[in-house]
């Protein structure tokens, strides 16, 4: 690449912090995307979504080209001008509906032709289709289109998958011609010298940044750990890292200590729509008959819209009459709880006390903390915690 555009500001293990320079701003690491699969973080506006912290959001290009469609977009002059988010945007390549649409499509060595799942109509979707898709999506960062290889996969069958995913990655570094920069994402299912001879390959094709991808598709929590630990080192540091499709709040934690810089997952919107809140002490399930009377905030440490102006009652009664109001404010909450987590972690490093606030993170749930870098915490769900 002619460029690099990111850049390392301090480290504190192998967790570091970071800077993107990108065609719509600049973007502090470690930092999580929210998830705007069609071009909207579900309920949220744009400015809504900038006071949560959040600096960059991610598109699907498989869902945006299915409806409303590329020509409407580009007509917009890319994703970012058609959603009023002034600021960076990655788009994911389509990807990972190979995965996900398993039952609608049929990979080949050109690509994949998938059945709608909209109205059932064919699509087809190819390295190269894809990159002239988040061409025209004008994102900030492109992901080349890879084969997320599902879980449980033999060896025989990740190889086969990873392999696949090389060749394509290769087609879309030669075709690519978009406004940002290209992502290589590494494959390899759970095995290590898969992935390793994945990281490899993409290395030698030098792309503007690498991703981990096919990791939280069903695996135990302490493989992925494992991997990440494995793989974060093996990228190259001078490229910006990151973990597709992921996570919980300690999943990011055990990431960013190992040395990864961005994260997305749906896990913030969608848990709030379903009345999950995070809190600093763990999940608030506000649906739950014990917040009908209580007054307090969801998280009295939190500066959200939410936190500041309506009472855990007041939410427990907008998720219990459906209104579309409560699933509001939770996004609003839970995107700020992310950003927040995200400005401690950046803090932390820059401190050289990462040590100490992952310590912390861990005691305030009730969970026992890695003892060292690389070590695995317990494998058990979030705490649900009622205040």
């Amino acid at each position: 690449m002619s460029r690099i555009p990111f850049t390392e500001l301090g480290r504190d293990g192998p967790a570091r912090t970071g800077r993107l320079a990108l065609a719509h701003g600049l973007v502090d690491t470690p930092a999580f995307m929210p998830v705007g699969t069609y071009g909207a973080v579900k309920g949220l506006s744009a400015p809504e979504i900038r006071a949560s912290g959040a600096r960059m959001v991610l598109g699907n290009t498989f869902h945006l080209m299915d409806r409303p469609g590329l020509e409407v977009i580009a007509g917009h002059g890319g994703v970012d001008q058609f959603m009023d988010w002034s600021g960076p945007i990655l788009t994911d390549s389509g990807g990972f509906q190979v995965f996900s649409l398993a039952a609608l499509r049929t990979v080949t060595e050109t690509g994949v032709t998938f059945r709608s799942p909209r109205d059932g109509a064919p699509r087809v979707l190819t390295p190269e289709l894809s990159m002239a898709a988040q061409t025209a999506l004008a994102s900030d960062i492109a992901m080349v289109f890879d084969d997320c290889t599902p879980y449980p996969a033999s060896h025989e069958e990740a190889c086969a998958s990873m392999a696949l995913s090389l060749r394509w990655a290769a087609r879309c570094r030669a075709h690519y011609a978009g406004p940002g920069l290209l992502f290589g994402i590494v494959q390899g299912g759970l095995y290590e010298d898969l992935r390793a001879r994945s990281a490899e390959g993409l290395i030698a094709l030098d792309f503007g940044g690498y991703a981990l991808g096919g990791l939280s598709v069903g695996e135990p929590k302490a493989e992925l750990y494992r991997l990440v630990a494995r793989l974060a080192p093996v990228l190259p540091a001078d490229r910006a890292r990151y973990l597709m499709g992921v996570g919980t709040p300690e999943d990011i934690v055990t990431a960013v200590s190992a040395g990864m810089d961005l994260f997305d997952c749906v896990l913030p919107t969608r848990n709030a729509r379903n009345g999950w809140l995070f809190t600093r002490t763990g999940v608030v399930k506000i649906r739950n008959s014990g917040y009908a009377a209580d007054r307090r905030p969801v998280d009295p440490e939190c500066g959200c819209y939410t936190c500041r102006n309506t009472t855990r009652a007041y939410l427990h009664h907008l998720q219990k009459s459906r209104e579309m109001l409560g699933a509001r404010l939770a996004t609003v909450h839970n995107l700020t709880y992310y950003g927040d987590l995200m400005v401690g972690l950046r803090a932390a490093i820059s401190a050289a006390r990462l040590e100490e606030f992952v310590d912390s993170f861990y005691r305030s749930r009730h969970k026992r903390p890695p003892r060292a870098l690389g070590e695995l915490p317990e494998d058990e769900p979030v705490t649900t915690i009622t205040l």
